[in-house]
């Protein structure tokens, strides 16, 4: 009855830390936002993907900068164990207890004083880094809101004076499914300033390609610019867990030269979506806005 008293709570606990790094590990696997093809790269960025703005190179830098200092601390560490390991091992005919040292006050300045180092100065470079990524005092040559919702995407081009409505990504595998995705449209070279808004619940902007991403909280303005380098399509999505259909918040942004941007813009105002989107509008006011912007092309 004693041993029964005593092992049960234990195993009680060792299945409870069971369950527990199953519930961890589940909800890692259920609310990861990145796919392979997003997160693919080499030794050369330390397996981030290629940048593809200015920003993104130094945060690359950062990165790998960041990896070698840990690596080289963690070959001394290792270095230093195995050493000790091998000089004091206890010798064959040693069957004494060694020397108890209740303190050693040089060994203790040192474990202190290094990690504080090492802390400082990986602080010092991030917050470095960090003032320039976030840094909007420049004059962007476009700026686009983006507004976030229940599960889709809005983009206002601003100084264009049009819209782009998004509606939710419908991923059946069949072709065309891409063309329900919302795509932004951008010109190279050219320095973009993202204003970002939510309608409903806190979503995330991200584009792995562009290496940062940022929190868009109903109530709040966030903001960042950035300066796209490298032509071609590039995905984005929600970064953030934001209800049923999170892993379907999924948008393009396509960087184009700035005369295939104009086109595109165009295009927008020639569909009727001239004007910016108050971020007000909730999500019937949307769905209403695009059944009349429907009907409209369906009687022309």
């Amino acid at each position: 009855m004693r041993q029964h008293v005593l092992t049960t709570p234990r195993r009680a606990r060792g299945r409870l830390g069971t369950w527990a790094l199953l519930g961890a590990l589940s909800a890692a696997a259920l609310t990861g936002c990145a796919t392979a093809e997003d997160l693919r790269g080499d030794a050369s960025t330390g397996w981030l993907p290629h940048a593809v703005t200015e920003n993104g190179e130094r945060i690359t830098s950062l990165w790998i900068g960041a990896w070698i200092a840990a690596l080289a601390v963690g070959a001394l560490v290792i270095g230093l164990i195995v050493w000790c390991a091998a000089a004091y091992r206890r010798k064959k005919d040693d069957n004494e207890l060694p020397v108890q040292l209740r303190y050693n006050i040089p060994i203790e300045i040192l474990y202190t004083v290094v990690p504080i180092f090492m802390v400082v100065v990986l602080f010092a470079y991030t917050a470095r880094d960090e003032a320039v990524l976030l840094d909007t005092s420049k004059e962007p040559d476009l700026t686009v809101n983006v507004v976030g919702k229940q599960w889709s995407w809005d983009f206002n081009y601003v100084e264009d004076d049009v819209h782009e409505v998004g509606t939710q990504a419908i991923l059946t595998g069949e072709p065309g499914a891409e063309e329900t995705i919302p795509t932004m449209y951008l010109p190279v070279n050219e320095r973009v300033e993202f204003v970002l808004t939510a309608r409903d619940v806190i979503h995330s902007f991200w584009v792995p390609a562009f290496l940062q991403k940022m929190d868009m909280i109903p109530g709040r303005v966030n903001r960042f610019q950035v300066t796209p380098t490298q032509e071609g399509t590039f995905r984005g999505k929600c970064a953030e867990l934001c209800g049923a259909y999170h892993s379907q918040m999924l948008f393009n942004v396509k960087v184009v030269p700035r005369a295939e941007y104009e086109a595109h813009v165009a295009d927008l105002r020639a569909a009727g979506q001239s004007g910016l989107l108050n971020n007000d509008l909730n999500r019937e006011d949307l769905m209403d806005d695009q059944l009349r912007n429907e009907t409209v092309d369906g009687g022309n």
